[in-house]
């Protein structure tokens, strides 16, 4: 599995960028969001999502990392291909996917190319506790904290703990003490899980 592809940017579009490293160019796809946050860059570290399938093998990427977390939420929503998360996430911000989740907000997700009444309804009800949650943990601690807890996250996540657990033990463990570092964290949520 990738996980991100460093390199040079050999062609770069709305939709998609070439990115060669080691001689090889690897075709990326990306939204919009990730598109104008790589141009004017010729070097680029892209976060990759796998699609590998019978037919095809398809690279997908992005910016950050809460770009790729809302995109692998969305495909995981029955109806749902990379393809139209591709296009909910060319239509709207990470942020404004969430709060229009949070918020319950079908006309927002409906205005999205390819997305109907009943796709956005099962979008907001799947995930709703999923992307809810982490939105609302997310607005309450500064940018500081956030790469800690973002930090702790991926690596208790990596250890095979589940995302939804984790969460709830580094809110709480965050509340308690913000001054904690990244490994004070993972050693607390260890003893919590």
């Amino acid at each position: 599995m990738i996980d991100y592809i460093k390199g040079t940017v050999k062609e770069l579009s709305p939709a998609h960028v070439t990115v060669e490293t080691a001689g090889v160019g690897y075709f990326i796809s990306i939204s919009l969001n990730t598109y104008s946050k790589l141009e004017n860059r010729s070097e680029v570290k892209i976060l990759i999502h796998e699609v590998i399938r019978e037919d095809a093998h398809q690279l997908f990427g992005f910016a950050d990392e809460e770009e790729r977390n809302i995109f692998r939420n969305l495909i995981s929503v029955s109806g749902i291909g990379a393809n139209t998360a591709r296009m909910v996430l060319s239509s709207l911000t990470p942020s404004e996917v969430e709060k229009a989740i949070a918020e319950s907000d079908v006309n927002i997700l409906k205005g999205v190319k390819g997305i109907g009444l009943k796709t956005a309804q099962r979008i907001i009800v799947d995930l709703r506790d999923k992307i809810g949650k982490q939105a609302s943990a997310a607005e309450i601690f500064a940018s500081e904290d956030n790469r800690k807890r973002d930090e702790a996250l991926s690596a208790l996540v990596m250890l095979g703990f589940a995302r939804g657990a984790v969460i709830k033990v580094l809110d709480r463990l965050m509340k308690e003490n913000k001054n904690q570092t990244v490994e004070e964290l993972i050693k607390n949520a260890l003893k919590n899980l």
